[in-house]
């Protein structure tokens, strides 16, 4: 029994009543975008498009938005049963780094390394890392793009004198979301700020973080990767699931900008505090991270001064990284607000103003340790 919907709330209400298995769309419903394929699979409704055989825009912009399986207006039974078929058989859920979003043309291209940098509340450093690790990534002969999907304190820009009146990362999701995001588009939107490093800056408001939806931020990401061969991503501290909204809804959530790009990730490098407070925050941030299936590609302590944990700071931090979170050979990173303060005043990375300070050096061989 079929139910023909008026438009796409009604398809989309429908779905969420349980009232069909299978939604055949058209590259001209109004309002059709990532988001609604992403909300409809995951409803476990299969998404069939209807699509004329010369319409190759059409079936372009359907294959962009996620639907894999077609059929023709005028298709005989036989045809419509089998294309029904197989539509019941795409996955749900995309398993991560399959490719499932994206076009022939991009499978066939090269794909980059996603590094996620995450750490828990308390401003312990995650940005200033992120950001000096792409560059040190760079510096080693890659080709980089940092991202900011931070919707709490997006501040990327601000490090590195970059002008965000035009968020890269907003645009780049919108184009998601319309099917119109490609490896062109999204090199016009990454402007090239040291040699080989390009950045996506993030929202100027955090206000703006609805217009970071999940599946705009895997199709993104997975975008990125296909034209270079790292991509960094700085993330937000929260991780918790906003059972608030997403219970019995599919209203965006605001934390799923982080835990998307922590399920992308191939690694995630943990940043947390040199003090008693943080190096707390970040043992328990290593446990939230234990039940997610991440790659941890390398924890960083950082601001690490005897003043604030005693005596031999480094023996110590170890000996209780070891401890209580597991963690064998984490990175130290000495405090040194003079060389960071000059780095953030020019608008520049650490490279640039102290080539041969330590706090450089132990960033950098955060960089080794994830590419080798």
């Amino acid at each position: 029994m079929g139910r023909r919907c008026v438009d796409l709330p009604d398809l989309l209400a429908a779905a969420h009543a349980r009232l069909g298995d299978v939604a055949l769309v058209s590259p001209r419903l109004r309002g059709l975008d990532l988001s609604a394929v992403r909300d409809l699979r995951l409803g476990s409704v299969g998404v069939l498009g209807v699509v004329d055989p010369d319409d190759e825009a059409g079936e372009a912009m359907l294959r962009q938005l996620g639907v894999r399986t077609f059929v023709a207006p005028d298709a005989p039974a036989a045809d419509l049963y089998g294309a029904v078929v197989g539509a019941l058989a795409v996955p749900s859920v995309p398993s991560d780094g399959d490719g499932d979003d994206l076009t022939e043309e991009d499978e066939i291209t090269r794909r980059g390394q996603v590094v996620a940098v995450w750490g828990p509340a308390g401003a312990p450093g995650r940005t200033t890392v992120a950001v000096n690790l792409a560059a040190e990534l760079a510096l080693g002969g890659r080709e980089v793009v940092l991202v900011d999907v931070d919707t709490q304190a997006a501040s990327v820009a601000q490090h590195l004198a970059i002008l965000d009146e035009a968020p890269g990362v907003a645009a780049a999701c919108r184009a998601a979301e319309h099917g119109t995001l490609d490896v062109t588009s999204f090199g016009r939107l990454a402007p090239e700020v040291l040699p080989r490093l390009r950045v996506l800056t993030g929202l100027p408001s955090p206000d703006r973080w609805p217009e970071l939806r999940s599946g705009a931020i895997e199709r993104m990401l997975e975008v990125a990767r296909l034209d270079c061969d790292v991509v960094v991503v700085d993330c937000a501290s929260c991780l918790e699931d906003d059972d608030e909204l997403s219970y019995d809804t599919v209203a965006p959530r605001r934390n799923m900008a982080a835990l998307t790009a922590l399920d992308v990730a191939d690694q995630v490098v943990v940043v947390g505090a040199g003090d008693p407070v943080g190096l707390q925050r970040l043992v328990r941030g290593l446990q939230d991270l234990a039940g997610r299936d991440v790659e941890i590609g390398g924890v960083v302590v950082n601001r690490l001064r005897a003043s604030a944990v005693g005596a031999r700071p480094m023996s110590r931090v170890q000996s209780l990284l070891e401890r209580f979170g597991g963690v064998e050979a984490p990175v130290l990173v000495p405090l040194d607000v003079e060389r960071v303060d000059a780095a953030l005043l020019a608008g520049t990375v650490l490279h640039d103003v102290a080539a041969d300070a330590p706090v450089r050096h132990a960033i950098a061989s955060v960089a080794t340790a994830l590419v080798g």
